[in-house]
């Protein structure tokens, strides 16, 4: 059911995403919040950067997604989606477990909104630990490429792994 995102599953991945997304509308601060969420464009980049996307699916459907990239001397876990309607069933858990796995460094780090309470609930249920205003600047700045306005809005948590 885990596997990495075929070219074919293109269009699926973006459609979870932007499904998914839609719980940041009325959360996150209104000047981050876009229709799409994410663009064609935009997830085409992602890719080009080294975000190597692994998707859960059932009945050949994609129901989530959740992206994996080594930056320097960290993993980071990036866009992670689980389908609304299959959401709360473990498969966000096994999809990040999977990752974890495969994690080519000991320091996996993963920012998400601020005001997503529960991606932060969810990270820290798995082991990952907020890091302190100061050091989320500092690792948003080095390992991501966001606007000013996305560093004031989100947090980082932490998960030192045993690879």
């Amino acid at each position: 059911m885990i596997r990495a995102v075929l070219p074919s599953q293109f269009d699926a991945v973006l459609n979870v995403i932007n499904e998914a997304a839609q719980a940041y509308k009325g959360v996150i601060p209104e000047d981050r919040w876009k229709e799409p969420y994410m663009h064609r464009e935009e997830l085409k980049e992602e890719i080009q950067n080294g975000i190597q996307f692994y998707t859960w699916t059932e009945n050949d459907t994609v129901v989530a997604v959740m992206g994996i990239q080594q930056v320097n001397d960290v993993t980071l876990i990036r866009h992670a989606y689980v389908a609304p309607h299959r959401q709360r069933k473990g498969i966000g858990a096994k999809l990040l477990m999977h990752l974890l796995s495969i994690a080519p460094t000991t320091t996996v780090l993963v920012g998400t909104w601020q005001a997503a309470y529960w991606a932060i609930r969810f990270y820290e249920k798995h082991g990952f630990q907020l890091v302190s205003n100061r050091e989320k600047d500092m690792l948003l700045r080095k390992y991501w490429r966001i606007p000013e306005r996305q560093i004031e809005t989100s947090v980082v948590l932490k998960l030192k792994t045993e690879n």
